[in-house]
C-alpha cells in the first residue's frame, strides 16, 4: 500500500491507519474457522481536514475513528488492500463538496399546459352536476 493523494494537500499514509485482523464470518469451512482473513481498518478522522470531516457519514467510532471491515476475500492482504481502497475512496468522495442546488423556474409552455389541464378538470366537473354550461 502506498501514499495516495486525496486533494491538493492531504495525502493518506498506509502509517496513518490500522488493521485488526479477525476471522470471518459466513460460509468457508474449516479454513474461515482457522485463519484471520477478515480485516477491520480504523482511520482516525482527526487526521483529515475540517471540511473533509464534516462530509463523511457512515461507521463512526466513539473515539472519533472511522471503521471499514472487508472480508470479501480469503486471502488477509487482499482484504486489507480493499479496505485500504475503500478508505481512499470515501476520503475522495468526501473531498468533493456536494453541487449547490439551483433554483428553476417553470417555462411558459409549461404553466400555460398546467392552466389549460385545469381549466378541462373544471368544465368536467361542472357538466357533471347538471347545472354547468356545455362546453363549445
Amino acid at each position: 500500500m502506498e501514499k495516495l493523494c486525496i486533494k491538493g494537500n492531504f495525502f493518506l499514509a498506509p502509517d496513518d491507519v490500522e488493521f485488526i485482523c479477525t476471522r470471518a464470518s459466513g460460509a468457508g469451512g474449516q479454513y474461515v474457522n482457522r485463519t484471520d482473513s477478515a480485516v477491520q481498518l480504523r482511520y482516525p478522522l482527526d487526521l483529515a481536514p475540517e471540511d473533509i470531516r464534516a462530509r463523511i457519514h457512515g461507521n463512526i467510532s466513539g473515539e472519533g475513528n472511522l471503521l471499514i471491515d472487508a472480508q470479501e476475500h480469503r486471502s488477509q492482504l487482499q482484504n486489507k488492500e480493499a479496505a485500504y481502497a475503500r478508505l481512499a475512496n470515501i476520503l475522495r468522495q468526501a473531498a468533493n463538496p456536494p453541487k449547490t442546488r439551483r433554483a428553476t423556474k417553470p417555462t411558459k409552455a409549461s404553466r400555460l399546459k398546467r392552466l389549460q389541464s385545469k381549466r378541462l378538470h373544471s368544465q368536467k366537473k361542472q357538466l357533471r352536476s347538471g347545472g354547468g354550461k356545455d362546453i363549445d
